[in-house]
């Protein structure tokens, strides 16, 4: 198997085959579900590759069921898969990724200034100890999931042994990025220099709606950390919390016109070269 195979890579082709993600996939689904990870992930060998027939794909799956369909119900679910085909440490983060996804990177940065206290750029051994499992249990409960105190134990327990792979007690950005599930970077959608005028503001309004959760007409807070978080990673894809906050305060200089330490609609409008009728 090729163990370049991550938890992001799993979970978008779990979810191509599992259509109405339900949490497992049979019949047809499992056939077009082996016979991509034998294609795309190195999978193949001499043996399997005689078995790419329609015949022999079935036949690898049934093979393939009757050593790990647990449940013994013809069909297999992610958890079952992700055990089989991932390593240790991204079997966890497939299915954590799957309780707990994110929708944009305000959220993200909530989370990560309420457990960074002392904004050091880390999330320091202290801060970890003491507020890991709160730090779950409000996650789970922020997407009305419910968890049981042991498995809050065995994810408070794995995300300790697995990212802090230094063994220095903190996490850091990018450790916490890679645990939490974030859709793709917003901006990505928008390409403003291929634009009109007029596109340039359609866009801009999007944008602006996106980052300013509370409605307020101005960005702060979070809402300015995931806005500059997603800026940030246009041009670099791993940053640290001590790079984002040096370019928050470079936007805030630039930016913040009235000095109110918040973003206005018109500022930053301003400031990206827009005029707002």
């Amino acid at each position: 198997m090729d163990r370049s195979l991550d938890a992001a890579a799993f979970l978008q082709i779990w979810q191509h085959f599992d259509v109405d993600d339900n949490g497992y996939i049979d019949g047809k689904q499992l056939d077009g579900f082996f016979r991509h990870m034998l294609d795309t992930f190195g999978m193949k060998t001499e043996e399997t590759t005689k078995e790419m027939t329609e015949d022999g794909i079935r036949g690898l799956r049934d093979r393939f069921m009757s050593a790990f369909d647990t449940a013994a119900d013809r069909r297999l679910q992610i958890q079952e898969l992700a055990i089989v085909m991932l390593p240790e440490e991204e079997n966890f983060l497939l299915l954590f990724r799957r309780e707990t996804p994110l929708d944009n990177s305000v959220e993200f940065m909530r989370i990560w200034r309420s457990y960074d206290s002392d904004s050091s750029g880390y999330i320091s051994a202290t801060e970890l100890k003491v507020s890991l499992q709160g730090f779950l249990q409000d996650l789970f409960l922020q997407h009305r999931k419910s968890i049981t105190p042991e498995k809050l134990e065995v994810y408070t327990d794995a995300m300790m042994k697995m990212f802090d792979k230094n063994r220095d007690g903190r996490l850091d950005l990018n450790d916490l990025a890679r645990i939490l599930a974030l859709k793709e970077n917003f901006l990505l959608k928008f390409k403003m220099e291929a634009c009109s005028q007029e596109d340039r503001k359609r866009d801009f309004e999007k944008i602006f709606a996106h980052y300013d959760i509370s409605e307020t007409g101005e960005l702060e807070g979070p809402e300015v950390d995931g806005f500059v978080k997603d800026m940030m990673e246009l041009v670099k894809p791993s940053i640290s919390g001590t790079d984002l906050d040096q370019f928050r305060k470079a936007l805030m200089g630039h930016c913040d016109i009235n000095g109110d330490g918040k973003i206005q609609k018109n500022e930053l409008a301003l400031c990206l070269g827009l005029k707002l009728s």
